[in-house]
Formats: C-alpha cells, sequence, structure tokens
C-alpha cells in the first residue's frame, strides 16, 4: 500500500509547477497540472459527470498514467456518455489525438450523437469502431491506451474476447507506449467465479492478460481504492453508485460506501 501511494505520488509531484516532465520508467513527459486542471474543469463537462470526480479522481489518475497533451490516445470503449472523453476531447485537442474506440451498437450511436452535437469541444476526436479495421489506426503508432471500467465486460463476454483485445492494445501502441487500466477490483482471496457475474476481478487475472499480450507492470496506484467496499453484493459492483440496481431499497447505505473499490495499474509495451 505504502509504495502504491509513494509511486501516486510521485506521478503526482512531476507534474507541478506546470512544467513537462519525464515519468520515472515510462520514458515519455507527462502534461502540466494547469493543462490538466483546465480539461476537468472545462464547461462543456456534464454536471453529473463532474459529479463523480470525487470517486474516478481524473487529475490524479491521467497524471499517474502519464498523458500529455501532445500524445495519441486511444480510449478503449468510453460508452455513450463518453466520461472520460469529455476530459481528453479539450486536454488533447491543440497538440494530440484522441481516438475513441467503441464497439458499434447503441453505445457507439450514442457517443456519435455527443461528439456531433459539439463540434467546438469535440470536432478533432476521432470516433473509430472496435475492433478497429485495418489501416484506422496504424501498429505501433500509439503513446497511450486507456481502457476504464472495461476489462470486466471483457471477462464476462468470455471466449477469446479479453486477449484479442489485449493483444490489440499491444499492438497500436510506440515500444515504451503505456496501457493504462482501472476497474474494479476483486481480493485475491476471494472465489475467482465472481468474476463472471459481480463485475470485479482480481489484480492477478488483469496483469497475466497484460503479461500474456507482452507488457510489462511498470506501477499500480491506490488513487482509486475505496475500502469502504466489501467487495460481496448480491447483484455485484451494480449495487453501488453510480448504477444502484436495488432502487430505493438501501439507497442512503450505498450512496456513503460509494463508488467502487478500485485497482489503478501501469503497463508499459517494452521498448526492445
Amino acid at each position: 500500500m505504502r509504495k502504491s501511494l509513494m509511486l501516486a505520488a510521485a506521478a503526482l509531484a512531476l507534474t507541478a509547477g506546470g512544467s513537462a516532465a519525464v515519468l520515472a520508467g515510462a520514458g515519455k513527459p507527462v502534461a502540466s497540472k494547469t493543462a490538466l486542471a483546465a480539461a476537468i474543469a472545462a464547461p462543456t463537462r456534464s454536471a453529473a459527470n463532474k459529479a463523480r470526480d470525487q470517486y474516478r479522481h481524473p487529475a490524479e489518475t491521467l497524471a499517474f498514467f502519464g498523458v500529455a497533451p501532445g500524445d495519441i490516445v486511444v480510449e478503449y470503449s468510453p460508452g455513450g456518455g463518453g466520461w472520460y472523453t469529455e476530459i481528453l476531447a479539450p486536454y488533447l485537442a491543440a497538440r494530440g489525438t484522441l481516438y475513441a474506440a467503441q464497439a458499434a451498437g447503441g453505445g457507439f450511436d450514442k457517443l456519435k450523437t455527443k461528439l456531433d452535437a459539439d463540434p467546438a469541444t469535440y470536432g478533432k476526436v476521432k470516433l473509430v469502431t472496435w475492433p478497429l479495421a485495418a489501416g484506422t489506426v496504424a501498429d505501433g503508432s500509439v503513446d497511450t491506451v486507456l481502457t476504464f471500467r472495461n476489462v470486466h465486460n471483457m471477462i464476462m463476454a468470455g471466449g477469446t474476447t479479453a486477449d484479442d483485445n489485449f493483444a490489440a492494445f499491444y499492438r497500436v501502441l510506440k515500444p515504451g507506449g503505456v496501457l493504462g487500466v482501472v476497474d474494479h477490483r476483486l481480493p485475491e482471496d476471494r472465489d475467482s467465479a465472481m468474476e463472471t457475474s459481480s463485475g470485479y476481478l482480481k489484480r492477478s487475472t488483469i496483469v497475466a492478460l497484460a503479461e500474456k499480450a507482452g507488457f510489462k507492470l511498470a506501477a499500480e496506484s491506490e488513487i482509486n481504492a475505496n475500502p469502504k467496499d466489501t467487495h460481496d453484493w448480491a447483484k455485484g459492483v451494480w449495487t453501488l453508485p453510480p448504477v444502484l440496481t436495488n432502487g430505493d431499497v438501501d439507497r442512503e447505505k450505498y450512496l456513503a460506501i460509494g463508488e467502487s473499490d478500485r485497482m489503478t495499474l501501469k503497463f508499459v509495451k517494452p521498448k526492445g
């Protein structure tokens, strides 16, 4: 725990003062604290999304992953609401490139409607379907791939979904590029069968997936941890906010707990 907190603090310290710096072990610059704060405070973000900052910690999370404003970034499966897209779009607009990679269907259509409705904010975002069609994003061209609370869906989908997606992440990243993963954490001593239905995953499961694809675990952080989460809800992680699948039943109890306990893992594609 202490080591994780120190890693997170180090990432934030590097952004202090507004100048770019190199994150130890990653070999790539991180953005200025000022630029990131401006993107998070952007008036184009919805009030509902801003209210979740207390649980999702976007400033600390993006700093920890080392996302710089000149980066080429693939955000995997941002969903129809595009929670992180609202931050990444203005953050990368001037010098970087954002690919919003979403599977075809309702989520894609909803996200497209959102982006098309505000070209001033989202006009430079490249909305692409996932899996990526040949030539959509060049292999070895991306600085950072980000996936927020999506790996559990890959596991629940079964088959080779997770392996195929991690292999694709690896393929599009530059040598030295970063894969940033945030997902609901299942304690290692719990029954692994819970991973197929609860929305929670063990850290070891994600690490194994990433290492199988060729990644190396570079750092991890407790930025998005929540010790109030007991990980044992009958209806899985969706019992907690923001879904609150039980409706008004024990609503105040779940609101007091807050959003799920999450792990924040930073992987790197080796340079050689």
